[in-house]
């Protein structure tokens, strides 16, 4: 017996099928959210993001009588978005290095100062080079492992293990350097 996966919204896929425009619209307004917030996290341009979005459900509503059922709509239309994000990021000629030094370990006792923000972090996150926020996105945000990081950008799973380090370091120093800049300005206004 097969494992299908039971979509709570079966009855709206049953009718995008058959190009009912109204279903494709209600199945929209579910998912264009996280899917646009997906794609942002990848590409870091909206303007990108919301064209790959678009592109995505157009893809997903054109090919939807190949989903098999066998996951949730809307992990199979996440996985159709972060592959275009990621073609995206190659159109750009994104590379990513096939480095394998260790980094070296710097343990600097921590500062007592205000916790930091979760727009602080996203600010950061979108501050990094498309390298490296991708890495972090996908095994951070999207929760990717990395031997699917791997799979998914065709690099060694090697590779995902030393660009993730290197990028959580550098998100790490643009974090340490943007508190130091705000206690400067606290201290000399």
């Amino acid at each position: 017996m097969e494992n299908k996966y039971i979509n709570i919204h079966q009855d709206l896929l049953d009718r995008c099928m058959i190009g009912d425009q109204k279903a494709q619209f209600e199945i929209y307004k579910l998912y264009y959210k996280s899917m646009y917030n997906s794609s942002l996290r990848i590409v870091g341009v909206p303007e990108e993001a919301e064209d790959i979005m678009q592109e995505s459900f157009l893809t997903a509503f054109q090919k939807l009588k190949t989903f098999k059922g066998d996951v949730s709509f809307g992990s199979w239309l996440k996985k159709i978005v972060i592959n275009r994000s990621l073609d995206g990021l190659r159109k750009r000629k994104v590379i990513f290095e096939e480095l394998h030094a260790e980094l070296p370990v710097v343990n600097e006792p921590e500062p007592e100062v205000d916790p930091i923000t979760v727009e602080e972090v996203k600010v950061a996150i979108n501050s990094l080079p498309d390298g490296y926020r991708t890495i972090l996105s996908l095994i951070l945000l999207e929760g990717y492992d990395h031997e699917e990081v791997g799979e998914i950008l065709g690099i060694k799973n090697v590779t995902s293990r030393t660009q993730f380090s290197r990028a959580r370091q550098r998100l790490k120093e643009i974090l340490t350097d943007n508190r130091k800049k705000q206690i400067k300005e606290r201290i000399y206004g």
